[in-house]
């Protein structure tokens, strides 16, 4: 994601989103895993005093989520908010090298 030229990519794909789909996104990379929400992300990304219906932030979410191509990227934390997701781990098919491998 590059907030100065308002573009992101997945690999080497680059993603069109609406100016909501990326603050939306940006707001949730600012501090990825930390939990945002309903009424902070609709402060933040729509405005203070924002009064419409909360449901537009769900059907922005889902959008952004297809778009990303992975509905894993976006957690849903029920009653609470939402937050960009955080590997703590290599995925499994990872190796890191071990001490040897340098001298392979």
């Amino acid at each position: 994601m590059d907030r100065r030229t308002r573009q992101v990519w997945v690999g080497n794909s680059p993603v069109a989103l609406t100016p909501k789909e990326f603050e939306l996104l940006a707001l949730l990379t600012e501090d990825p895993g930390a939990v945002y929400s309903r009424q902070q992300i609709l402060d933040r990304v729509w405005d203070p005093h924002y009064e419409g219906p909360t449901k537009t932030l769900d059907v922005h979410v889902a959008t952004l989520r297809r778009k990303l191509g992975n509905s894993a990227w976006i957690q849903t934390l029920r009653g609470v908010g939402f937050r960009l997701a955080v590997h703590t781990q290599p995925p499994a098919a990872y190796q890191a090298p071990g001490p040897q491998a340098a001298y392979r």
